[in-house]
């Protein structure tokens, strides 16, 4: 299941942000953040991070830094991983809400490394160019001790727990209603199936260019999840449509019993 995050790139196109510096793909990241729809405490921390980061390079004038081959080899690593961690926060705001749930401690797992990551590109840098700068040397130490805590809360988990489920019920269908209807609030449930529906397809769709087959197996799931959730709520509508029916029914019988038996009375008379 892991693996499938390695295509991340492929999926968002990181190409289209070569050229992109530091600084202003910090700016994308910290903006997609603000609008992540899954995974948002994990974003903002990450963000946070970020702006820390952006603080120092803006400091230490990446545009001069570049002109040194020992400090832009470390600086273009950085900017690339930069590049994947814009893919991996705009994910959570652009990608099946289910999937995203259901991926979560692989998402989590994926912030780590990329904090991790970019600290390390990070302390290159300075240590290189201007391993004698107090004021780096303090903001180089804030990052440091920045040391956030990517993780899933126990809702996200109760839902993942939900969505794995082999077979589905109907109680863990009233759930899945529930969230949907969170991350979806403009939506009816049906519309917010479809949506979901619609950008699983794209994952299945994915998974079979990648060649993935277990990718490709846990969407079709997923997407099977949806089928058995739209069952119980039309199941749920049909009944309660066929109650409103029959109440109608049994009090005209009603109604016509009592005439029937009026008529009998009199005949009898």
């Amino acid at each position: 299941m892991a693996s499938s995050w390695e295509y991340f790139g492929e999926l968002a196109n990181v190409a289209q942000l070569t050229g992109i510096d530091a600084l202003k793909l910090i700016g994308m990241i910290v903006k997609a953040a603000s609008t992540a729809r899954m995974h948002k405490k994990n974003c903002r921390q990450f963000a946070q991070h970020l702006k820390l980061i952006g603080n120092l390079l803006d400091q230490l004038k990446i545009s001069e830094l570049k002109k040194y081959p020992e400090t832009r080899e470390p600086l273009e690593q950085l900017e690339d991983a930069l590049r994947r961690s814009y893919i991996l926060v705009h994910s959570c705001q652009d990608r099946s809400y289910l999937y995203l749930l259901a991926m979560g401690w692989n998402i989590v797992y994926q912030f780590r490394k990329a904090q991790t990551e970019i600290d390390r590109y990070l302390h290159l840098v300075p240590l290189i160019s201007l391993v004698d700068n107090n004021r780096v040397r303090e903001r180089l130490e804030v990052i440091e001790k920045d040391q956030c805590e990517y993780t899933l809360d126990d809702e996200e988990q109760k839902i993942q727990t939900v969505i794995l489920k082999p077979e589905p019920d109907k109680g863990d269908a009233v759930v899945l209603k529930k969230t949907l209807s969170y991350s979806y609030p403009n939506f009816s449930f049906n519309e917010a199936l479809k949506k979901e529906n619609e950008k699983l397809q794209v994952e299945l769709q994915q998974s079979q260019a990648n060649m993935d087959i277990y990718q490709y197996e846990f969407i079709q799931h997923l997407l099977d999840v949806t089928e058995v959730a739209a069952h119980y709520h039309s199941e749920k509508n049909n009944k309660t449509v066929e109650y409103s029916g029959n109440s109608y029914s049994d009090a005209n019988g009603s109604d016509e019993n009592i005439q029937k038996n009026n008529d009998t009375l009199s005949s009898s008379r």
